[in-house]
């Protein structure tokens, strides 16, 4: 029976990080599925989705935590798919000057709703005529069954004037 392992990776970023992991998962039979890995600020950073063999997992595990003598540190959890959510997907685009808290205002909101979310990815970049710091967040989020994309739109407008930002709700009929 194969399960799914999902690792958490952070290590001093320098070459050779992501091919020691990758050898690890394939010593053990597994299967590199489906990750996000990114340097930031001098640091590599990771979340990676692994299939194995359940008689293989074990040694996997025992694998990967080893490989903090290299300096790289890696937790493991279990997948679990029972908390999927089965509502409508949309994307979520935030655009405004930034400054403390947009990410929490939101992420809040959001969390009150019973929106999930999936994937997101912040930056923070200088604006080419003003020169001032600029946010920029994308997200893809799965509402709740018994939440129209209207009544969270409603609530992300009167929380965007409220931040003095730009939020668009987006359909995502990929889901």
């Amino acid at each position: 029976m194969q399960v799914e392992l999902v690792l958490t990776i952070i290590a001093n970023d320098r070459p050779g990080v992501v091919e020691t992991v990758a050898q690890s998962i394939v010593d053990h039979s597994g299967s590199w599925v489906d990750s996000a890995l990114s340097r930031l600020g001098g640091s590599f950073a990771g979340i990676v989705k692994v299939s194995v063999d359940d008689k293989n997992a074990e040694g996997l595990e025992k694998a990967l935590f080893g490989l903090s003598d290299n300096g790289i540190e890696i937790s493991v959890r279990r997948g679990d798919t029972s908390t999927a959510n089965t509502g409508a997907k949309a994307r979520l685009e935030l655009l405004g000057q930034d400054h403390v808290g947009i990410v929490l205002q939101v992420t809040r909101l959001l969390a009150a709703q019973g929106v999930n979310v999936e994937e997101m990815e912040t930056s923070v970049f200088t604006a080419s005529m003003s020169g001032e710091r600029m946010f920029r967040a994308g997200a893809d989020i799965r509402l709740p069954a018994d939440l129209s994309r209207d009544q969270l739109g409603i609530a992300l407008e009167n929380l965007a004037q409220d931040l003095m930002v730009e939020i668009n709700l987006n359909d995502d009929s990929g889901a």
